[in-house]
């Protein structure tokens, strides 16, 4: 199916772009995401219309996200968790765990936006997460997780 990207997709393509993508993959994520439009001539010719509107509006969101990167990259953010003696959680530290501390020192974040390197945290320790603020901008944070 060929879609017209209306925003910049990860490993996919950018702003205005003509991609060819599984109908799956356009009907259930892209289109109703807002983030991209099936290519025929009407929608075309409408995006070519817009164009410099979606432009800017690409342009502030990265602007906003590279002045969130400033503030949140390096930042070390605490979480408890119940554990036991040999610093093993009873349960896990997950990305909705993270993007609630990071919620509660003052940053909207989304848990879709944690990206955790092997999966669920189960110990205690210092972790080294990204936090995907937008598709060019990833910010490094240190989530330093203690017994409760």
């Amino acid at each position: 199916m060929n879609v017209i990207l209306l925003e910049k997709v990860q490993n996919l393509g950018g702003l205005g772009e003509q991609v060819t993508v599984k109908s799956g993959y356009a009907r259930n994520f892209l289109i109703p995401q807002g983030k991209a439009k099936p290519a025929t001539k009407d929608n075309v010719a409408e995006f070519e219309a817009r164009r410099a509107e979606l432009e800017k509006q690409a342009t502030e969101a990265l602007a906003s996200a590279q002045a969130v990167y400033e503030k949140m990259n390096g930042m070390v953010v605490k979480v408890e968790a119940s554990a036991g003696d040999e610093g093993k959680l009873f349960g896990s530290v997950g990305t909705q765990d993270i993007a609630d501390a990071l919620s509660a020192v003052g940053f909207s974040v989304e848990r879709r936006q944690v990206r955790l390197p092997q999966g669920p945290m189960r110990t205690t320790g210092t972790f080294e997460i990204d936090i995907q603020l937008h598709t060019d901008v990833v910010a490094a944070i240190n989530v330093e997780i203690s017994a409760a």
